[in-house]
């Protein structure tokens, strides 16, 4: 393939995976704006139980993430049985990890409510905790939406997930005045309506894969090697993801350091930010099931595959520095920000740009070393420039939003070099087993050329 081809099949893969995860992040936006209404405490409850359903998610990535690279790994080579295998250890990790979960975060929501609002929480651990009552059981339902996802990205059908996101939204979108307003639920309302939108995506998702969803028949040592080699590649991806959310976090007790506003202003900031990193992220998983693919059909062609991810992330990475630069006072005034916060918001936004240009080059190219099995690196360059970023940012302190600004670009630079430093691994041979080239599974046949989810 030559570079143009590269290019549109990047291109292709990654504006459907773009608009699932924005309409991940506006599920929770939908929440926050019909509970407003409820008052500040409701919308503390609700905006920190999102926070923590984000955590978990990276959780099951470990599942949903090594699932995609596995299947695309299996259809390039045109193995069927390597293909089952990557199904069947994506659902026994789900198995495995959804009880931990939704048992455990049900018998303990009211000590979790309490850790991340605080003991003085008052109202507002009261209703989190009604919330979590109902929200951390439903993650059994978005955990095996992520392992859908996941089988179907790696077919290639990226537009499905899309669609199924939409429609959970969709849903969202209907159910949460009615529940929470019409019949006088509250918080409560707000989460039956997430389970339920997503719990209906989640059965047209396995009507789409029902093909491959029959009885395996096989023992349970077969099930657990399957479950060893779905976690072992997808661990480190969900390491990654953890890390960063962790790391940025740990900023907002540096940012509070200068000052009140800076840390409203940050929040906002950060949010704002999400159109552009969600972009990011949509090339990078672009990346692996593109090189995944080519992997397992023999065909290593990680550096032309890495060089068409740099340019496409580079140009969204600078278009979006250059809109901020233009246009922070207009994104800060769309939050709702004004004085001291609006102005250290503007401030902030405008220093981003070389950090934002630095990260969509590093996400970007990431999903090639996602797709060749270089995952490991990547989760130790990320812990690495977390704690680098951290450090850079308290010495920088005095230098108030800027300073923090240059700590994160530096950091990410430093990650950048890290990763040129990374070998992609030796040429990957031509899986000899040919086996199941007729093979469906997610509604597809074994060609790539037939699985783009059109």
């Amino acid at each position: 393939m030559g570079p143009t081809e590269h290019r549109r099949r990047l291109v292709s893969l990654a504006l459907p995976v773009y608009g699932e995860l924005l309409a991940g992040v506006t599920a929770g936006i939908i929440n926050m704006v019909w509970v407003a209404g409820l008052g500040g405490a409701a919308v503390a409850a609700v905006a920190v139980a999102t926070n923590v359903e984000n955590v978990l998610l990276g959780v099951i990535l470990m599942a949903g993430s090594g699932t995609t690279v596995l299947v695309a790994r299996a259809r390039g080579a045109g193995d069927l049985v390597a293909e089952r295998s990557a199904v069947r250890g994506g659902w026994v990790l789900w198995a495995l990890i959804t009880p931990v979960v939704a048992v455990g975060g049900y018998v303990c929501r009211e000590p979790l409510a309490r850790w991340v609002l605080g003991e003085d929480g008052g109202t507002s651990v009261h209703l989190a905790t009604q919330y979590f009552a109902i929200a951390l059981p439903g993650m059994a339902v978005y955990f095996a939406t992520n392992v859908v996802d996941g089988i179907l990205k790696g077919s290639g059908n990226t537009r499905t997930p899309m669609r199924l996101a939409l429609l959970a939204n969709g849903l969202i979108l209907v159910l949460d005045p009615l529940l929470i307003l019409g019949c006088d639920l509250g918080v409560r309302g707000a989460a039956i309506a997430t389970v339920s939108g997503r719990s209906v995506a989640l059965i047209c998702g396995l009507l789409v894969l029902r093909p491959s969803l029959g009885p395996s028949g096989l023992g349970v040592r077969t099930l657990l090697a399957d479950a060893r080699r779905t976690a072992a590649t997808g661990l480190p991806m969900s390491a990654d993801f953890v890390v960063r959310m962790t790391g940025t976090l740990a900023l907002v007790g540096v940012v509070a350091r200068v000052g009140v506003d800076e840390v409203a202003a940050y929040g906002i900031a950060t949010k704002a930010t999400y159109v552009a990193t969600m972009a990011f992220y949509s090339v990078r998983q672009a990346a692996a099931i593109h090189t995944a693919h080519l992997l397992g059909a023999g065909r290593d062609e990680r550096r032309a595959v890495a060089r068409e991810a740099l340019r496409i992330a580079g140009a969204v990475g600078a278009t979006a520095a250059l809109v901020l630069l233009a246009a922070a006072p207009l994104v800060m005034r769309g939050f709702g920000a004004e004085g001291a916060v609006a102005d250290a918001g503007v401030l902030y936004l405008r220093c981003l740009g070389p950090y934002l240009v630095l990260l969509a080059c590093f996400i970007g190219v990431a999903g090639v070393y996602e797709g060749g099995g270089s995952s490991p690196a990547l989760a130790r360059i990320t812990t690495g420039g977390v704690v680098v970023q951290l450090v850079l940012a308290y010495a920088l302190l005095d230098h108030g939003l800027p300073g923090i600004c240059g700590a994160m670009a530096c950091a990410v630079a430093l990650q950048c070099a890290a990763l040129t430093r990374v070998s992609g691994g030796r040429r990957t041979r031509r899986n000899p087993s040919r086996r199941g080239r007729t093979g469906r599974v997610g509604g597809h046949r074994g060609s790539w050329s037939r699985v783009r989810g059109g």
